[in-house]
């Protein structure tokens, strides 16, 4: 809280009138980064020409907010601000996983993606792959940032779903973002 003071230029009894503690100040921030967040896929949604135009889009975001994201951030958020990882979860459970669930539908309907897949189950399976490159152990060894891994594990999950028509938009697609 000292830092935080010194860098904002006020008490920190003026951040104090405003949180209760460090884990409530956590707790706020991430719950408007999240926000904020959901605000930006939703934009995306709605420009987006097609379900695996999407998948680029909010790839190209993700690597936008990923930049000056530190990697082990929910590491750290789960082992010291349980409120604020708690409030993660269920945004995960709920928020992400809809994203993810209302794209499968999408890309079905459009013939992009396989009829035989199973949503909820690649539902889930998306959603914890989402979250996978935060994990400090997924990262070992590897030479890669956060958005390199991001992007990668997306695009072949994008491919292990997509019908012939889907992979001509993801290879579409992959040459505007790789340039």
């Amino acid at each position: 809280m000292d830092d935080l003071s010194k860098k904002l230029g006020i008490s920190k009894k003026t951040i104090y009138l405003h949180f209760s503690d460090k884990d409530a100040l956590v707790k706020s921030v991430v719950e408007r980064v999240l926000s904020n967040n959901t605000r930006l896929h939703k934009e995306e949604r709605t420009k987006s020409i097609n379900a695996i135009h999407e998948e680029f889009l909010i790839i190209e975001l993700m690597g936008t907010l990923f930049k000056t994201m530190n990697p082990s951030i929910l590491f750290d958020m789960q082992k010291y601000y349980p409120d604020a990882f708690v409030y993660f979860l269920q945004h995960k459970n709920n928020i992400i996983k809809g994203m993810i669930k209302d794209n499968l539908e999408r890309g079905l309907r459009e013939g992009l993606y396989r009829d035989e897949i199973n949503i909820d189950v690649l539902t889930r399976y998306r959603v914890e792959s989402v979250i996978m490159p935060f994990n400090p152990e997924f990262q070992q060894g590897l030479k890669k940032d956060l958005t390199d891994l991001c992007r990668e594990l997306s695009i072949h999950f994008l491919y292990g779903i997509a019908t012939p028509k889907g992979q001509k938009f993801i290879e579409k697609y992959k040459k505007s973002i790789l340039v």
